[in-house]
């Protein structure tokens, strides 16, 4: 928006020529994103208090949980307000790319919702059943990979990290990987999202090796001196990375221990799709694996946890998701979370450094 009414005025002011570049808008979306949520996050915690929008604790979980019965939660609307906004301010409204990770985010923001509104609504930290959530995810990936497989210019071929000359055309497949790209990246974050600060934290690491990722590939002089795809467009995705990873800075500051308001599941799904989607458009699908290492053990402690039962009657971990496994071992929360961080920003170096190992 301002982009679009200020940067017009360059060929009277020269120095507005400065909103032609993404760097410049980048980082006044970062801080104005940090100041939107820094600002509202009182106000909007003092509001879900007065209309008693709280968690409600599981009874299986660790016993130190049990203190967090009461906290409010949905705080996640507060981080795509911001996200959104600082997008739609500092962004170019007339490139497909940020309005397709906007609708894809608040899509699953949606589906968010509805969970955490069943969850006030039974008041129990059982929302709608898996099916339900889970086809939704389904449909909106099956919307966003028919639309870019049908999309002319868009490359439905898939890179292989480390490799410069390999890739592989999927053809109509494309829309089923977009689909597990969104699906798996969403239930990801959600699943990671148990402990203060623990998703949050690791959305902020990704957020910025994605930013990174969407300005060189959307530079044809980075892109070509790199060797990884040019996708014509996708620099201004920088911007809409820089707005995440300002509102995720902001949110952090009340989610971090001891959290005075948690996401909720309109936050965490939303925020798990959007990052896979900026990673289908920018052509880094599996860094996504890399970057986000913990949000994948994370999923993978469940789904070996649940199979391992099924098929054995016997646990692998003492409880799943793996965060929770260190807190019955007696770690303290914020030992977790911080160590947890630590790994994922190596993790976010390995993969950028797959850029020149190629």
């Amino acid at each position: 928006m301002l982009y679009h009414l200020l940067y017009p005025l360059h060929e009277v002011y020269s120095i507005f020529n400065v909103f032609r570049y993404i760097t410049f808008r980048t980082i006044y979306a970062i801080v104005t994103a940090l100041l939107i949520t820094l600002i509202l996050g009182p106000w909007l915690i003092k509001r879900l208090r007065t209309f008693n929008i709280k968690q409600h604790i599981r009874d299986d979980g660790p016993a130190g949980h049990v203190t967090k019965q009461g906290t409010p939660t949905m705080g996640g609307v507060l981080i795509l307000f911001s996200l959104s906004l600082a997008t739609l301010l500092w962004g170019d409204l007339t490139n497909s790319y940020i309005w397709i990770v906007l609708l894809t985010t608040w899509g699953l923001g949606i589906i968010g919702f509805i969970d955490d509104m069943k969850k006030l609504k039974s008041k129990s930290p059982q929302g709608i059943s898996a099916r339900f959530k889970v086809w939704g995810q389904v449909l909106l990936g099956s919307a966003l990979g028919i639309f870019l497989y049908l999309s002319p210019d868009f490359d439905k071929s898939l890179t292989i990290p480390f490799f410069k000359e390999i890739s592989v055309n999927l053809g109509v497949w494309y829309i089923l990987f977009v689909v597990v790209i969104i699906v798996g990246s969403s239930n990801a974050v959600n699943l990671t999202d148990g402990l203060d600060g623990l998703a949050i934290g690791l959305v902020l690491i990704v957020s910025i090796t994605y930013l990174l990722f969407s300005y060189f590939s959307g530079h044809s002089t980075i892109a070509t001196y790199l060797q990884i795809p040019f996708i014509p467009g996708s620099g201004e995705l920088t911007i809409l990375c820089g707005a995440l990873l300002g509102s995720a800075t902001g949110f952090l500051w009340f989610n971090t221990f001891p959290a005075q308001v948690f996401m909720g599941d309109v936050g965490s799904l939303a925020l798990g799709g959007a990052l896979g989607t900026v990673a289908i458009i920018t052509k880094h699908e599996i860094l996504l694996a890399i970057v986000g290492g913990i949000f994948v053990i994370e999923a993978l402690s469940v789904i070996l946890q649940v199979g391992s039962y099924k098929l054995r009657k016997k646990r692998i971990f003492r409880m799943a998701p793996l965060h929770h496994h260190y807190e019955m071992k007696g770690w303290s929360e914020p030992k977790i979370t911080v160590r947890f961080w630590i790994i994922a920003a190596l993790l976010a170096l390995v993969a950028m450094s797959t850029l020149k190992l190629r």
